[in-house]
């Protein structure tokens, strides 16, 4: 991979698309995996996975399940970035976001990602 060492994974689903949660976190894994330092940008419904317990139930019958992938991104160091607009509008509550998730709308990604992070959108 190219760039500066920085990877966004963007998430705009949750329990409505649960495959595409799966491949965001898969994507998130790998590339934490690798070394670099990689942030979860949520918007739209996939707000909803940074709150406490909301992965757990998405992909239960599967493997791999969200929660699964979920703590392992966490444990590696992965963070989310939680666009604020769409989490204020789905009257959700800040209190209930998960360990390294943060309400931090588009100029803070545009400066994580400063000059050269990879980019992948599900």
């Amino acid at each position: 991979m190219a760039g500066n060492g920085r990877v966004v994974v963007g998430c705009t689903h949750g329990e409505d698309n649960p495959d595409n949660v799966a491949v965001a976190y898969l994507t998130a894994g790998a590339a934490l995996d690798q070394g670099k330092e990689v942030v979860m940008w949520l918007t739209s419904d996939g707000v909803r996975l940074g709150l406490q317990g909301y992965a757990d139930r998405i992909r239960e019958d599967k493997d791999p399940p969200a929660a699964r992938l979920h703590a392992q991104f966490i444990e590696k160091g992965g963070r989310f970035y939680v666009c604020p607009i769409c989490f204020n509008e789905r009257d959700l509550d800040a209190d209930d976001l998960v360990e390294n998730a943060e309400l931090k709308g588009a100029a803070a990604l545009m400066e994580f990602a400063g000059n050269g992070a990879v980019t992948f959108t599900y």
